[in-house]
């Protein structure tokens, strides 16, 4: 005779804070998990289709924490944070902080010396997708801070997306989001001063998507990234396929292309300029990705052009 196998175990309850364009998402996708989830937010009516759907409306922040073991925020910043947790922070000792709001790696770890100081589990989170995604397998969460915290809450924030622990440090989250963020605005910046460039001559933006980001995003871009992101963390940058001196050549072609065709060029007259910097460096002979050793570095800051002082007449005589 052989045991019946246990009964899966119910989705644990959960509260969410924030219930902006983000949070409602986190809620809703919370609620077709089969998790009993409590909702606050300061204008209390913002919680009316979520209650529709089943979700229990909490009348004050410290009552919404009370009702489940792991709290998610979801607020604009860690400022707001403060401001609706610290009336509430005793009802949170003992339970989970689940936080997804947006800020720097010092405020990060800021929040969790707050938390840690009132004896709060802390987990700092960054979402990476927009709010239509939330809930779907493939929609990556990022998350770092106490690895307990992520494990024990894991069934509960797999509801959401695909969470992805990064480590102990909690500032990795917004720190990974603020890099992606950057390679995406570069990115798209790319695309569309490349499409600008392209349509002065009357070419569809449609029509030049089909060989950039067919062909020359993957087969070039992300090829050649992939193959060459250990040389980044090398330092090794050889310069045997072009090396930096050519780029600048080729950023000087593209900026006086700008300027002939009537586009903007500020864009490749920057990458130009941080192009001369990493020859003025030393890299000239090393391949573009030594632009990577400036980037390493502060920007030093440009010092501003010192007065001539008067030429003092002479006297006669």
């Amino acid at each position: 005779m052989t045991d019946s196998p246990s009964a899966p175990a119910r989705p644990a309850p959960v509260t969410v804070i924030g219930l902006g364009p983000m949070g409602l998402a986190l809620a809703e996708a919370l609620l077709r998990h089969g998790h009993p989830t409590t909702v606050w937010n300061r204008t209390p009516e913002k919680a009316d289709t979520l209650v529709a759907k089943g979700a229990r409306r909490a009348g004050t922040a410290a009552e919404a924490i009370s009702a489940s073991p792991a709290t998610i925020l979801c607020l604009k910043d860690y400022a707001t944070m403060y401001a609706v947790l610290d009336s509430a922070a005793d009802a949170l000792q003992g339970r989970a902080l689940l936080n997804l709001n947006s800020g720097t790696p010092n405020e990060a770890r800021a929040a969790l010396d707050w938390a840690t100081e009132r004896h709060i589990a802390y987990l700092d989170g960054a979402i990476m997708v927009p709010p239509p995604l939330v809930g779907h397998p493939g929609s990556v969460f990022l998350y770092s801070g106490a690895q307990q915290v992520f494990d024990e809450h894991r069934a509960t924030l797999t509801s959401m997306g695909d969470p992805r622990y990064l480590g102990p440090d909690p500032s990795l989250a917004v720190l990974y989001n603020t890099a992606l963020l950057d390679l995406m605005y570069a990115t798209m910046n790319g695309f569309l001063h490349a499409t600008a460039l392209v349509g002065s001559a009357d070419v569809p933006a449609a029509t030049f998507a089909g060989i950039a980001l067919d062909w020359f995003m993957p087969a070039v871009v992300t090829a050649t990234l992939t193959e060459q992101a250990p040389a980044l963390d090398q330092g090794d940058h050889p310069g045997d396929a072009g090396t930096m001196e050519m780029n600048l050549h080729a950023l000087d072609h593209i900026t006086r292309t700008c300027v002939e065709q009537g586009v903007h060029s500020d864009q490749p007259r920057l990458m130009k300029a941080i192009v001369e910097q990493a020859i003025a460096q030393g890299h000239s002979g090393k391949n573009y990705l030594a632009v990577h050793e400036v980037f390493k570095r502060p920007t030093q800051p440009t010092q501003p052009p010192q007065p001539t002082p008067p030429t003092q007449p002479r006297l006669p005589g």
